[in-house]
C-alpha cells in the first residue's frame, strides 16, 4: 500500500484528511501516534522533526500540512469526490474557508486547550474567555456565510466542510453555538451526519476523556 497517514483519531486537523480519504474510499494505512506506538511516532520524527501531524507518506514521498494534503490527494490519488472545484474561482473560495474554519475556529479551541495544560502565560479561565470571545465573533460571521447553502460553499462537499467538521465539532464542546445560530448549528448537525465525519468520530469516541476541557456527553 502506497499511502501512510501518521496522525491519532482524536486529533482535529487528523481528522480533517480522515474525512477526505473517506469521501473517495482511498485505501491507506493508519499509523496511530501515541506512548503504545513508539515505532511510529520514531518514523514521524525522523521524516518530520517539526512535531506536527498529520502526515502522509505517499511511496515514500512526506506531505504535511491538511490543506496541502488534501490538494495532494486531490491531484495524485482523485476519486469521486471533488474537494477542491475545477473552477479557479470557485476553488479560492473553497481554500478561503478551508482558512477559515482553521484560523478562526479551530485556533481558538486550541488556544483554550493550551491555557488549561498551562501552555499559555494565562490563566485556563482567561484563556477560555479569550477563546469564547473570538468564537463567537467567528459563529456570528459564518451564521451570514450559511443562507441557503448545504455544505460551507454551496451545495458541494468540499475541502471547506473537511475543515469544518472537526473545527465545529470541538468548538461547541469549547464554546455551545447557541440557537441565536440556528443555520450553524444545522450545518454543524449535517457535518456529523455525513457518512465520512462519522466514521472518523466513532474511531475517537474512546478517546474523549483526554480532551482537557471535558467532553460533553453529547454527539
Amino acid at each position: 500500500m502506497s499511502l501512510v497517514l501518521y496522525g491519532h483519531p482524536f486529533s482535529s486537523y487528523t481528522q480533517k484528511v480522515l474525512i477526505a480519504l473517506y469521501e473517495n474510499g482511498t485505501p491507506f494505512e493508519f499509523r496511530s501516534l501515541g506512548p503504545d506506538t513508539p515505532q511510529n511516532a520514531a518514523e514521524w520524527l525522523q521524516r518530520w522533526p517539526l512535531q506536527k501531524f498529520p502526515l502522509l507518506v505517499d511511496d515514500g514521498h512526506s506531505v504535511v500540512e491538511t490543506s496541502i494534503i488534501i490538494e495532494y490527494l486531490q491531484l495524485q490519488h482523485p476519486g469521486p469526490v471533488r474537494l477542491l472545484p475545477a473552477d479557479p474561482m470557485a476553488a479560492l473560495d473553497v481554500r478561503f474557508f478551508d482558512r477559515f474554519f482553521d484560523l478562526h475556529i479551530m485556533d481558538p479551541v486550541q488556544f483554550a486547550v493550551a491555557g488549561v495544560l498551562q501552555r499559555i502565560p494565562l490563566k485556563p479561565e482567561e484563556g477560555l474567555a479569550q477563546a469564547r470571545e473570538r468564537l463567537e465573533r467567528a459563529y456570528a460571521w459564518i451564521e451570514t456565510q450559511l443562507v441557503d447553502k448545504t455544505w460551507a460553499t454551496g451545495a458541494s462537499f468540499t475541502l471547506a466542510d473537511c475543515a469544518a467538521a472537526p473545527s465545529l465539532f470541538y468548538a461547541d464542546w469549547t464554546h455551545r453555538i447557541s440557537d441565536t445560530y440556528p443555520l450553524l448549528q444545522a450545518y454543524r448537525a449535517r457535518l456529523l451526519a455525513r457518512p465520512s465525519f462519522a466514521r472518523a468520530v466513532d474511531e475517537a469516541r474512546q478517546y474523549r476523556p483526554l480532551f482537557p476541557l471535558g467532553a460533553p456527553d453529547r454527539d
